[in-house]
């Protein structure tokens, strides 16, 4: 496997290689801080999708007592507009 890089452009126009882009291998550091930033990503994500279930779990909750109390899905879902 390559070892990953970067792209660096220079911006100054005073800069002898203003307006090129050079590829640059990335640091030991700079993979660990990708692979952390990578798993904290994907712990958030779990996170969040584990909020959004939750929450579509308690509508389905309200929604059946709600019919259980009587009320038609046409009156339910008047009550989740």
């Amino acid at each position: 496997m390559t070892n990953p890089t970067r792209v660096e452009v220079c911006c100054d126009p005073a800069c002898e290689n203003y307006n090129v882009a050079q590829e640059t291998p990335l640091t030991a550091e700079e993979i660990a801080a990708n692979e952390a930033a990578a798993a904290q990503a994907a712990i958030d994500r779990a996170a969040a999708e584990a909020e959004a279930a939750a929450v579509a779990e308690a509508k389905a909750s309200a929604n059946a007592k709600l019919a259980a109390l009587g009320l038609t899905a046409e009156e339910i879902a008047a009550l989740s507009k």
